[in-house]
């Protein structure tokens, strides 16, 4: 069965960058959708960012776009989300899903993830 790990949150300061790392085990991602989501504090989770399975295309919500970058390294079953010029408010726990879906539907992967991590907290803060 899939399972998904998270890394890469901690600390930063405002206008600081960090990278976000999913990686898989237990099968293989080559066939599925990958989303970023997150969840502030008092708020509801939202997605972000979603690459499809081929790394083809990719999509992200307005508030990060031109920011977040996302990737995907199918060889090391791996997906990555590259977050630069962070701001405050985009301190939150953050979660990759998996669809078996193989394409996004805009910033979310198509279809209901069924697989998640237990996220990774950012915290961007001076």
């Amino acid at each position: 069965q899939l399972q998904l790990v998270e890394s890469g949150g901690g600390l930063v300061q405002p206008g600081g960058s960090v990278r976000l790392s999913c990686a898989a085990s237990g099968s293989t991602l080559d066939y599925y959708a990958i989303g970023w989501f997150r969840q502030a504090p008092g708020k509801e989770r939202e997605g972000i960012s979603c690459i499809s399975s081929s790394g083809g295309s990719a999509g992200y919500a307005d508030s990060v776009k031109g920011r977040f970058t996302i990737s995907r390294d199918n060889a090391k079953n791996t997906v990555y989300l590259q977050m630069n010029s962070l701001k405050p408010e985009d301190t939150a726990i953050y979660y990759c899903a998996a669809s078996p879906r193989y394409y996004c539907s805009g910033y979310v992967p198509a279809g209901r993830p069924g697989y998640w991590g237990q996220g990774t907290q950012v915290t961007v803060s001076s």
